[in-house]
């Protein structure tokens, strides 16, 4: 298989809810760019939802879809968190979380009411947000004499790449994203460039 340079994921956040038998479900999804995101937006849901039982979610990380977490949070092992990592899975989105908000109505559902009711409240929240694609990116400084910043150029703006910052007078320096299955032609164009050097900064 080719190395596939996108990934989807939601723009914004975005809210649905079920109710079962008086027990209320809000989720909560909010795209996400790292694990540190987590404990923020957990502590927000909590002090907002001072009254709730549960705070179960899951979450997927990473362009390749390779990290993802569930958390049950008290409930039955298996019956939250992990069907809301399917709906995730089912729509094939990463750097995800769907929060699900749990107020109990007294009634017990059962194991099979519990991963229904989970489900179908992430369900709603992602068919409430917009799915995007995005690219996965790679960011290079380069570094250069004033001299080459039209030759330098020309390959920027020949593979209509990004730049995310840039000064220089004498010697120049330009921070550029190129997509990932762009980065060896780019690079090698600019090492046919006397003098540029490329410097690998982080994939983004």
């Amino acid at each position: 298989m080719l190395f596939d340079d996108t990934y989807r994921t939601i723009e914004a956040p975005a809210e649905g809810a079920f109710r079962d038998r008086g027990s209320k479900f809000l989720a909560y999804a909010y795209p996400i760019s790292s694990d540190a995101d987590i404990k923020n937006i957990l502590n927000r849901l909590k002090s907002e939802h001072p009254k709730a039982n549960h705070y179960c979610w899951a979450m997927r990380l990473t362009p390749d879809r390779s990290v993802f977490r569930v958390n049950d949070d008290g409930e039955p092992s298996g019956t939250a968190g992990r069907p809301i990592l399917n709906a995730l899975l089912s729509r094939d989105i990463t750097n995800v979380i769907v929060v699900v908000v749990r107020y109990f109505g007294g009634t017990l559902l059962g194991v099979p009411g519990l991963i229904s009711a989970y489900k179908t409240a992430t369900g709603d929240a992602l068919n409430k947000a917009t799915i995007i694609g995005k690219t996965i990116n790679d960011v290079y400084t380069l570094r250069f004499d004033y001299l080459q910043m039209n030759t330098v150029m020309k390959v920027i703006n020949e593979y209509d790449l990004t730049i995310i910052s840039q000064t220089g007078d004498a010697s120049c320096s330009i921070t550029i994203m190129i997509r990932k299955t762009a980065v060896n032609k780019v690079l090698d164009k600019l090492s046919n460039i006397a003098g540029v050097q490329s410097v690998y900064e982080r994939t983004g």
